[in-house]
């Protein structure tokens, strides 16, 4: 890469960084190393490598090549000093947990962040005797209650999924700070295109890298970025757990990063337009989009983010049996468990963010059973604004008005 990427643009970094020095023969793509091992005539040399005393691979389930551009790439759009990366956004989750938590520790959190983090919560941490507390995400005086009783790790997720609340990242690590707990924050939704929370005073920052970084639902991926001497940590975890992220899958999301700035933005602008139109249609319950001036924490979003994202969800009159009506109808949405991708995505929860989820838990959540999670593409806005009114047309035809109401 040309001149130092700390320096450029992030249009720029999204491109280029991490790249250059791995392309080989005149190539200008990242090349996809299968090897397994990686082999060393000098003994001297390969016993540096492999207390990393230099730079250099030994084995596929520690590190990679291409798996490294992919975490030089990440690093950089982050700000951090360092990045390991995981086989799946929940490997990277759950290990950051289990590497930074031990028996007797209390760990802080909000209590509608994703499903799958909500299960370790909730299910894995408390058999290894770890104390949880699952605060109200809006309420941000219990969260700094209980944080300032003491505890190791303060997670937060912003904006969260899938009611899209927003949480007051410089705040809150303030907060955690004040008793020693690292501050962890999943940025999924933001993506670093517009939000950096270790700017904001975090201490890790976790993606999964399969939807917005990747952005074409065809590979798995997890990173975790922050100080050297905590991603190295968990690097030691993954490496000997082995959820490694495969050299193909980090191709992939290589080459879906190349976009990744003119997707999020093409997807924010997308959004607010849709957000401001179901605003106006009479069998939509609630909008949750933070771009909206009526979210109840868009001052917050907007102090922190630089633009709202591709994420919205939405919920209807007329309960469960109007969303089961709607979603088939829609031409241009798949209705999948995935989001971030260049087409659109909707889901109710409880076959996608929260599927693992039973309806009490989710209503303990605050989601309720007639959301639809709303995963905005890059098609042209006023086809995806047609599609949803077509669909509201065929719910309506099908319901009487009495049961909206």
């Amino acid at each position: 890469m040309r001149g130092k990427a700390e320096q450029m643009n992030t249009g720029t970094k999204v491109v280029w960084a991490g790249e250059e020095e791995y392309l080989l023969q005149g190539a200008t793509q990242v090349p996809v190393v299968h090897s397994v091992g990686f082999g060393y005539h000098d003994l001297d040399e390969w016993l540096d490598v492999a207390l990393g005393k230099r730079e250099g691979h030994i084995y596929g389930r520690n590190t990679n090549p291409t798996v490294h551009v992919f975490e030089e790439k990440v690093r950089l759009l982050e700000g951090a000093e360092a990045a390991t990366s995981f086989a799946t956004g929940m490997a990277a989750i759950s290990g950051t947990l289990f590497t930074l938590l031990k028996p007797g520790d209390r760990v802080v959190s909000v209590k509608d962040s994703y499903g799958g983090t909500n299960k370790v919560f909730t299910e894995f941490l408390p058999r290894f005797e770890i104390e949880v507390t699952l605060c109200d995400t809006g309420d941000y005086e219990q969260i700094e209650r209980e944080t300032r009783k003491g505890c190791k790790v303060l997670y937060l997720e912003s904006p969260t999924n899938p009611t899209l609340k927003i949480v007051d990242l410089e705040r809150l690590s303030a907060v955690g700070h004040e008793v020693g707990a690292t501050v962890v924050v999943d940025n999924t939704f933001a993506t670093p295109i517009n939000q950096n929370p270790l700017t904001l005073g975090a201490d890790l920052v976790i993606h999964s890298a399969t939807k917005f970084l990747g952005g074409h639902a065809d590979a798995l991926g997890g990173i975790v970025c922050g100080s050297k001497s905590l991603v190295e940590q968990i690097y030691h975890y993954r490496e000997i757990n082995g959820a490694t992220l495969s050299p193909m899958d980090a191709y992939l999301l290589l080459r879906g990063m190349k976009t990744l700035q003119l997707r999020v933005e093409r997807q924010s602008e997308n959004a607010l337009k849709i957000a401001k139109f179901l605003l106006t249609h009479p069998l939509v319950d609630k909008v949750f989009y933070p771009g909206l001036k009526t979210h109840v924490h868009h001052d917050v979003a907007k102090k922190q983010m630089r633009n709202f994202g591709g994420m919205m969800s939405f919920s209807l009159k007329g309960g469960f049996e109007a969303v089961k009506l709607m979603l088939p109808r829609l031409h241009l949405a798949h209705l999948a468990a995935n989001l971030g991708a260049v087409e659109t995505t909707a889901g109710p929860p409880r076959t996608t963010s929260h599927v693992e989820c039973t309806p009490s838990e989710r209503e303990a959540m605050g989601i309720p059973e007639n959301l639809i999670r709303y995963s905005v593409g890059i098609e042209e806005v006023e086809d995806l604004i047609a599609d949803l009114k077509q669909a509201f047309a065929y719910v309506e035809q099908q319901l009487t008005l009495g049961s909206f109401k």
